[in-house]
């Protein structure tokens, strides 16, 4: 099942990151980086058409209260949301408590394995602090570095789904869960992980 989730009060660190909640100065760091053409495909929506689009959705972020903020020197580089899972597709997780990761970074910040060190991050705060059993993960399948970052985080494979992008494309996902680790939810985002 769905676990609630209250990120608004939270911020996580990393040796180069900051993981907090969305502000709404943010607004030009997130509208440099989802107006960028291949970016928002990977995850499944268009490039941002202008800075009032990003506004709407900048305030779904706050008001959600799910989805980290990635910091990196002072500027927003990208976005991690704790989003709900579809409890109908997978009706096998309804004794756990889970959620599933998106998250997007901006194309300059590309290949300096900043997303694999903010997901790991997130995976210890859910894994030990909120005390979530599992999170999925998914991506496109042509979508290479989402599928990087999860494999470096410890998700494996668990099932091939069709999702609907925001423009209205069926596309194919490949979907990954991991699960905390029983008995000792500190190896989250380490080496020890199972399915």
């Amino acid at each position: 099942m769905n676990a609630e989730i209250d990120i608004s009060q939270v911020t996580l660190q990393t040796d180069r990151l900051i993981l907090r909640s969305w502000k709404e100065s943010d607004l030009e760091d997130f509208y440099e980086y989802a107006k960028v053409d291949g970016v928002g495909q990977m995850a499944g929506w268009l490039p941002h058409k202008d800075r009032e689009e990003s506004a709407k959705i900048l305030q779904l972020f706050i008001s959600e209260k799910k989805t980290f903020a990635i910091e990196y020197d002072g500027k927003v580089i990208g976005s991690l949301g704790i989003e709900l899972y579809d409890e109908k597709k997978f009706p096998e997780f309804q004794e756990l408590a889970g959620r599933e990761l998106g998250f997007v970074l901006s194309r300059d910040y590309w290949g300096r394995g900043i997303m694999p060190e903010a997901v790991q991050r997130v995976l210890r705060y859910l894994f030990d602090e909120t005390g979530l059993d599992f999170l999925m993960c998914g991506h496109y399948t042509e979508n290479r570095q989402s599928k990087r970052v999860q494999e470096k985080c410890g998700f494996r494979y668990y099932r091939l789904t069709e999702t609907e992008t925001s423009y209205g494309e069926k596309k194919e996902c490949r979907v990954s869960v991991l699960y905390r680790a029983p008995g000792n939810a500190k190896n989250a985002g380490k080496d020890e992980k199972r399915l």
